[in-house]
């Protein structure tokens, strides 16, 4: 007769570099704790924080790093501290008594590298995930402050920053076991690169919050939306080519909600003539920002998923992205949106849908069904079973003599406990 043996969840210490900011990485950082927190799985969280504190709940504990004076900026409110592995004493004490299966870092910044040197130290498998294409918005960045030379040139400069860039994110997953990442392009991506399994790591949707029943009644002209941070990469300027081409169109009453907040922000403000520009919003207000919109626009070319995608589809707003990065993935031209080739064929969508009352309708409700079916727990769930596979793995390679697992014989003894 057969015996069927406790398979316990995976013990798991996650290093994330963004969590209290306002990006898709820190979303997801924070739902994935709450996962975490409301299934009882042993989780401990490393990320930055205003101070420096433990606390423990449950299964649950979270450790945040203050970062030094000398952390280099690189974006609002996301730093890069190079002092912070003055941290890993404290950090590897903290994380051997946790007693981790795995180690898993969300890429190569600060918390990246003290993950690293914590699980060398520790000898405790890595999983590395990739949420951002780092290497594009470094590119993207620096053609940006280069604008002002001639048109080759600062093409020419960043390309190369681009594939240094790339070298090291790869570089980093390389020291992982197994790596995640949120799109097949980047999925495949990392697994040539790193030669290193891959697993699909998309992200979910708070459906209740964002909920098409929170939109105002009563008229208001044609809502344009956009939300995310302001910034090059997102390639908000084309916002106002948007606004220039409709403004020689046959519908005249429209207008742009433009949500977030960034370096590009005040560029905007003096371009734009019909753009509401009301900085970052969360949580209630957030939902009802989305809820106000006709249509959704998303022209970033670099992200990697689009979290706001996500929320506009659940607030029963039809969305518009390009043919380039993770966003596509989402929409299903015809059925909840347009994936649009060209810049000109992005604008012909945003004109169809001012037009097309039914066929607005008909993709709102097609966006509200496709987000009902990403919650976050099913994300989660799916990274927890390759968690087990890849636990599954280790042992049966250890119990076949071809590896042994890292760092099990260190934890059970006594002298380090």
């Amino acid at each position: 007769m057969a015996c069927s043996s406790y398979n316990p969840a995976p013990r798991i210490a996650f290093f994330t570099d963004s969590f209290h900011e306002t990006n898709g990485v820190a979303l997801t950082s924070r739902e994935f704790e709450r996962y975490a927190s409301r299934h009882g799985l042993p989780f401990l969280s490393i990320h930055a924080g205003e101070r420096t504190l433990w606390r423990s709940e449950g299964a649950g504990e979270t450790v945040e790093l203050r970062r030094s004076s000398l952390s280099l900026p690189l974006d609002r409110g996301l730093s890069f501290d190079p002092l912070l592995p003055r941290y890993l004493n404290q950090v590897t004490r903290r994380t051997r008594r946790f007693r981790p299966d795995f180690i898993h870092f969300t890429g190569p910044g600060d918390f990246g590298v003290l993950a690293m040197l914590a699980a060398a130290r520790l000898r405790t498998p890595l999983i590395g995930s990739g949420h951002t294409n780092l290497h594009e918005f470094a590119a993207q960045r620096l053609e940006n402050l280069l604008g002002f030379l001639p048109a080759p040139i600062p093409r020419a400069v960043s390309l190369p920053a681009e594939s240094a860039a790339l070298a090291i994110c790869l570089a980093s997953y390389r020291s992982a076991t197994v790596c995640w990442a949120p799109n097949p392009e980047l999925i495949e991506m990392v697994r040539r690169g790193t030669n290193r399994q891959t697993f699909p790591m998309p992200r979910g949707v708070d459906t209740s919050l964002f909920d098409p029943g929170k939109r105002p009644a009563g008229e208001r002209p044609f809502t344009i939306g956009f939300t995310g941070r302001l910034q090059a990469e997102k390639n908000v300027r084309f916002l106002a080519e948007i606004e220039d081409a409709l403004m020689t169109g046959p519908v005249d009453d429209f207008r742009f909600l433009i949500v977030g907040d960034g370096d590009e922000r005040a560029w905007l403000q003096r371009r734009m003539r019909r753009a509401a520009l009301p900085g970052t919003l969360t949580g209630e207000l957030l939902a009802r920002a989305y809820a106000e919109m006709d249509v959704f626009v998303f022209p970033s070319r670099t992200d990697t998923f689009g979290n706001v995608v996500l929320e506009a589809m659940a607030s029963g707003v039809p969305v518009i992205v390009t043919g380039s990065g993770g966003p596509k993935y989402l929409v299903g031209s015809g059925e909840n949106g347009f994936v649009a080739a060209t810049e000109a064929a992005f604008i012909d969508c945003v004109r169809l849908l001012m037009r097309e009352g039914e066929l607005r309708t008909r993709l709102a409700e097609g966006a509200r069904a496709f987000a009902l079916t990403q919650s976050w727990d099913a994300t989660f769930e799916r990274v927890y079973q390759a968690y087990r596979e890849a636990s599954a793995a280790r042992t049966a390679s250890s119990a076949s003599g071809l590896t042994r697992a890292p760092g099990r014989e260190r934890r059970q003894s006594p002298q380090l406990r």
